[in-house]
Formats: structure tokens, sequence, C-alpha cells
């Protein structure tokens, strides 16, 4: 009788094993893979292109995040140095796929912190330049993704804030001194300025106590008219920068549309939620199998030019028929 007991447990044991190992099977082979969202920009004001990257997503593979994808979040509010450890602690967690947003800070973070998982940017300049990549048509090691070629127009809104405020010979200069590309800024801003035959004077402001400071030299100097050049900084203290150029009524062009739907007067660049949508493909083709060594950086070619006429009014700048017959967007 003992023997039958003992007989019968055991059969049970193994059946429970036999049961639980399929299960644990399934379980591994049907886990959701993660991606790794690192950004050097806040999650609030970046709804908006973290919507359209999840469109994306769903466009470049089927995948709906909660359903067939987790989606680990990272975000550095401007503070680059973060990026590094956050980037470090995906790589802890073993995601499938790190898409680096809101310019070359998060990308070379990410690329520092791994040379095996694939890596999805979203950059303002030039990666080959960055070494982010060996060429575009040839990425070569694990990172691909999209330049925004954010920087490259600083010189055309230079071009656009003459026409916008023609009567200003001193032209401010914003610019964020820990930004990666802010040396090539300012060269070609320079550069801009003699061909338009205008001084440009630069202030810096690399966080938030320098911000208000930077407003109050420029004009100080005599500047009437301000660049912002385009650095995720100051796209994550966008709402900050449009009340400071309303304060000191100063008209000033930026990199992005976002800037004028908060009140910003005129911007000039690309259509950043098309360049965060074309990482979400790119990152659903990974997840299924493709390789970044395999897609070719993306370069945005969609530019837009947004008006704000409301803040025009506000600021008493009549703008020129010109600019309103080339706009993309007008705002009143």
């Amino acid at each position: 009788m003992a023997i039958n007991v003992a007989r019968r447990k055991f059969i049970a044991t193994l059946g429970g094993t036999a049961f639980a190992w399929p299960l644990a099977v399934r379980a591994e082979q049907t886990a959701m893979p993660v991606v790794g969202f690192l950004s050097s920009r806040s999650p609030d004001e970046s709804k908006h292109l973290v919507a359209a990257f999840r469109t994306g997503l769903q466009t470049g593979g089927g995948y709906v995040e909660g359903q067939n994808v987790a989606i680990e979040y990272r975000w550095a509010e401007g503070q680059y140095g973060r990026l590094p450890e956050m980037a470090a602690d995906l790589v802890r967690r073993g995601v499938a796929v790190i898409v680096a947003a809101g310019g070359e800070p998060s990308a070379l973070a990410a690329k520092a912190a791994t040379s095996a998982i694939p890596i999805i940017f979203s950059v303002g300049g030039d990666p080959v330049k960055s070494d982010l990549v060996a060429t575009i048509s040839h990425p070569g090691g694990n990172a691909t993704g999209v330049s925004l070629l954010t920087e490259a127009p600083e010189g055309k809104r230079l071009g656009l804030l003459k026409e916008l405020a023609p009567s200003a010979t001193v032209f401010g200069v914003l610019i964020d001194p820990n930004y990666p590309g802010h040396e090539a800024q300012v060269r070609d801003v320079q550069e801009a300025a003699r061909a338009i035959d205008r001084q440009v004077q630069f202030a810096n402001a690399g966080n938030d106590r320098e911000l208000e400071a930077a407003f109050a030299t420029l004009v100080e100097q005599g500047a009437t008219a301000l660049l912002v050049t385009a650095a995720p900084f100051f796209d994550t203290r966008r709402v900050r920068i449009v009340a400071l150029a309303a304060q000191f009524r100063v008209p000033a062009i930026y990199q992005f549309r976002d800037y004028v739907v908060v009140g910003g007067l005129m911007s000039y660049g690309i259509s950043i939620t098309d360049g965060y949508r074309q990482v979400g493909i790119y990152t659903g083709q990974v997840l299924k199998g493709a390789k970044p060594v395999d897609l070719p950086v993306y370069q945005s070619i969609k530019f837009e030019l947004a008006i704000n006429l409301k803040t025009a009014n506000a600021l008493g700048v009549k703008i020129s028929d010109n600019l309103l017959s080339i706009a993309d967007e007008v705002i009143e």
C-alpha cells in the first residue's frame, strides 16, 4: 500500500512537471519584445512625437504598445548628462531595440552603451560626422535611423529672419553650449550673417537659469530680432522661450512649428512628426528581423514654414506678403 501511494505521488509530480514545462516554453515564446525609448526631451511636450512613433511602429511591423510590444521610456528632460546611465540601464534590462530620440545626445549615449543591441536614432545633424554610422546608404554597425536635418537650415532661418524684421541690423542668436552640434551652428550662422550683411550676437543658455539672462544680454547688446538654434534642451523649454520672446518683445524664428503652436512668431524646419513616424517604421522592421546595417539613414525632406499672425499683431510685426504666400501654415 505504501509503495502504491509513493508511486502515485511520483506520477502526479511527473505529470505536473510535464504540464508546467510546455506552459513555461509557451510563455517565453509569446513574451512581448521590449523597446527602450531613450529621449533627451520631456514626456509632456513629446506626446505628439510618441504618438507619431507608435503610428510608425504599427505601420512598420504591426506592433501596438501593450498588445504585442512593450516600451520602456527614459526621459532626460533636457539634461544630457543623465543619458549615459539611462542608456546603460536599458542595456542591462536586455531590451530588443533602443530608440534614441531627441537628437545626438541620446544617440551618442546609446551608441556608447552597446554595440550589440540595434539602435534606431533621430538626430538633427550629420550622423556620419557624429560617428554614428559609416555612411548614409550603408550605416554599418548596429545603428541607423533618421536625420531630421534640424541644424542644416540655420542659415536659411537667418535669411527668413531678415525678411521678418528687415529693419533689424543686429540679430541675437540663442545657442545651447551643451549640444554637440553647437560649434557648427555658430559657424553656419556667422557665414549666413556675412552673406546678408547683418551683425549677430550669440548668447549661451544651457540650463534654466541662463535662459532669461541670455535674453536680457542680447537685448542689451542691441539685438532686435532672434534666432533660436536647434537644440533638444530648447525644445523642452519652448513654452518658456516663447514667453521670454514676448516679454522682451523680440520677433523670433524657431526650428519646429511646435513653437508657433504655443505662441512663437515663426518657424522653419522639417516635419518632426514625420521623422518620428519613420523612426517607428524602422523600429517595427527591426523587431521583425531587419538589421540596422541594411536600413539606410532616412533623411527628412518635408520642410514647413509656419507663422503665428496673432503673435505678429501683439508684437507689432508686419508679415510680408511674400512670407504669407510661401507659408505652409498661418495661425490666426
